[in-house]
């Protein structure tokens, strides 16, 4: 998607100040640093961040349809993205559900390749294959591995259970069909941001007993408890792009009767175990909301015997995985993030 001449020079603009000098970046922001437990916001973000509620933008606002929402997030999600070098291939896939998947090939894959079976972010109602493109791109160009970029349904026209039986029929799907698609079997791992991350641990709770189950699963800023009850939903509840209002919007949307709340497909942080899942990568914010949830998933999955990496990165908001182009600091979990996906594939 082409975005609108004006959006595109607001764009360039940003891309410009984000290489102002730093102690310039936090005088236009407001003079002051942003410290939360102990942490420190930093300063490019705390740019865009001001810029952000300057031009009415950041994550939907409530006088916006859930089109225009979708949308939104399309064009402004590639405002920051991380830049990969050239694929081999990309191309349009059909699951044999009827589900759009985006595949991108590296250059120099061995076949059969591992493989990433990708779900994006966007609170289970916004989000597309074109919102995380360049992340999917960057990801097959620095792991090394296919990545399978999944369109499942969104809400509210298609509410919870939509969401979970997509992304799981999906990785049975790449799974099933490995020596079509050129993937190897037994190195095949799920990954998202967000509800993505909700999904990718649905996912690897609803496979754990499959033949061909995930070799692992990366969960990057995870939602893993609909009830918003962690405390970092209040203490970070506003002004860091992910905003507790927008959660309340979306989980209206997706799974709007409070008794689906505690159901572990979508709430993986109610499950009544976790043992047996794939080996996990989570990573999280230091301001995010969701950032509690997804720090004490890691410390139950731990402690059920899996093995987990987990990583906070203190001075980063929700979405960061989307701003490694011009955001220096963001470059570094999407870098961990290539790193483990690489050691777990072997």
């Amino acid at each position: 998607m082409q975005p609108p001449l004006h959006l595109r020079a607001q764009a360039s603009a940003a891309r410009a100040m984000m290489k102002l000098p730093r102690r310039w970046m936090v005088r236009v922001a407001g003079g002051g640093r942003v410290v939360r437990d102990g942490a420190v916001l930093d300063e490019q973000l705390q740019l865009m961040l001001f810029l952000a509620a300057k031009l009415g933008r950041g994550m939907p606002v409530a006088d916006l349809t859930v089109a225009q929402r979708r949308e939104a997030m399309d064009l402004e999600a590639g405002i920051f993205a991380p830049i990969s070098a050239p694929l081999a291939k990309v191309e349009t896939l059909r699951t044999d559900g009827g589900l759009e998947v985006r595949a991108y090939r590296p250059r120099g894959v061995p076949s059969p390749a591992p493989a990433l079976v990708y779900f994006h972010g966007g609170g289970f109602v916004v989000g597309s294959l074109d919102s995380h493109d360049s992340v999917c791109r960057a990801l097959a160009a620095e792991a090394g591995c296919v990545v399978l970029s999944v369109a499942y349904r969104l809400a509210p026209e298609h509410p919870f259970p939509a969401a979970p039986d997509d992304c799981t029929a999906a990785f049975r799907w790449a799974a099933r069909e490995a020596a079509t698609l050129g993937i190897d079997p037994r190195r095949i791992a799920v990954g998202g941001d967000s509800a993505g991350g909700n999904l990718a641990a649905v996912t690897a709770l609803d496979t754990r007993e499959d033949a061909l189950r995930p070799c692992f699963q990366a969960l990057i800023y995870p939602c893993a408890d609909m009830t918003l009850s962690f405390p970092s939903i209040d203490k970070l509840a506003s002004g860091f792009l992910l905003e507790r209002a927008t959660m309340v919007w979306f989980r209206e949307r997706y799974c709007p009767d409070p008794k689906s709340w505690t159901n572990p497909r979508v709430a993986p942080w109610f499950a009544d175990s976790v043992a047996g899942v794939a080996p996990a990568l989570v990573q999280t914010a230091g301001f995010d909301p969701l950032r509690d949830e997804g720090e004490a998933y890691a410390t139950r999955l731990r402690a059920a015997g899996v093995a987990v990496e987990a990583k906070r990165y203190p001075s980063m908001i929700h979405g960061y995985l989307n701003m490694g182009g011009s955001v220096t600091a963001a470059r570094a979990p999407l870098d961990d993030l290539t790193a483990a996906l690489r050691k777990a594939f072997g």
